[in-house]
């Protein structure tokens, strides 16, 4: 059995991130993570995103369970995040809303410009996220006395 290494105490402290501040921080990173029912299960998805407008925009590939919530305007849960395990300090930012099939061909051209994907794959396809519910929360240092 191996032993248990001693937890010390944590040295940040969490604070509440206003609306904008959170949406701003999503911004500044590329890959997150989508949850949505699947077969009447949870199901996470990483996905590269871009913020635009207050929105999140993911592509996708037409086979997948993401565009099929989408063409029903369900709602996804969207999480992001730059912590480090080192100083305990960094973000992380949950966003809850409807997920739609962006399907204006200006606005297709324009995300397909934007958002690479990923994988090597075809990503005809994109979503939209309308935020509805947003938190977020940082991790900030405490000082040490």
């Amino acid at each position: 059995m191996t032993p248990k290494l001693p937890v010390s105490a944590s040295s940040a402290r969490m604070v509440e991130l206003s609306r904008d501040e959170a949406l701003k921080l999503l911004g500044t990173v590329q890959l997150g993570r989508v949850a949505f029912s699947d077969q009447a299960l949870p199901a996470i998805r990483p996905v590269n995103h871009v913020v635009e407008e207050g929105d999140i925009i993911v592509r996708t590939h037409g086979g997948s369970a993401l565009l099929v919530r989408a063409l029903q305007s369900e709602v996804v849960a969207y999480e992001a995040d730059e912590i480090d395990p080192v100083t305990r300090t960094g973000w992380s930012v949950v966003v809850t809303g409807t997920a739609t099939r962006v399907v204006d061909p200006a606005a297709l051209t324009r995300y397909e410009r934007l958002l690479v994907p990923w994988v090597a794959t075809e990503m005809g396809h994109v979503v939209r996220i309308r935020p509805e519910i947003v938190n977020g929360y940082r991790l900030v240092a405490v000082a040490r006395s």
